[in-house]
């Protein structure tokens, strides 16, 4: 296995988790992973070496669910079981249960655009920069959407209302 190839299967449970995000499906999001590591896989040679390989299959990830959606003309499901919720829940006590519940319920109730740069930057861990390259939106933008997220998710889990400024 050549250095790129193990580097991308490091990278799999990363894209699990953004595919779910995307996908609000385990088994939708386990076969949108396996079509992103057959093509990137198949296109390797497309990959600039020394560029971000993890915002590279997220690029091709993201397209392909654009694609799929499209070809469907269907929203994702988004809505989380019990069970889906217990098996991502680190702490086994209620209380952290119900947080996680409301924590998957708020960002069901953002739109699609605020979800994916929340979960990138807060879940993944990515830089402003990156999730502009995956997301092929520019950098001002991404930063609008985070911070429209995050205020939305802070009204949702606080129930505070976001501070609306007068643009004159």
């Amino acid at each position: 296995m050549s250095t790129v190839e193990s580097q991308i299967e490091e990278l799999i449970p990363a894209l699990r988790r953004y595919a779910r995000a995307l996908t609000g499906n385990i088994s939708v999001a386990d076969d949108l992973v396996q079509d992103c590591l057959e093509r990137s896989l198949s296109r390797l040679a497309l990959w600039r070496r020394g560029s971000d390989l993890r915002a590279w299959l997220f690029t091709i990830m993201r397209n392909i669910r654009v694609n799929d959606l499209t070809r469907q003309r269907t929203r994702p499901d988004m809505t989380a079981s019990d069970e889906d919720l217990d098996r991502q829940s680190a702490a086994p006590t209620q209380g952290d249960r119900m947080v996680v519940r409301d924590l998957a319920s708020a960002l069901e109730q953002l739109v699609p655009e605020q979800r994916e740069v929340v979960l990138l930057v807060g879940l993944e861990g990515m830089s402003y920069a990156e999730v502009a390259e995956v997301t092929g939106v520019p950098l001002g933008t991404v930063m609008s959407r985070l911070k429209r997220g995050r205020d939305r998710l802070s009204h949702l889990m606080n129930g505070s209302e976001p501070a609306i400024r007068r643009v004159k």
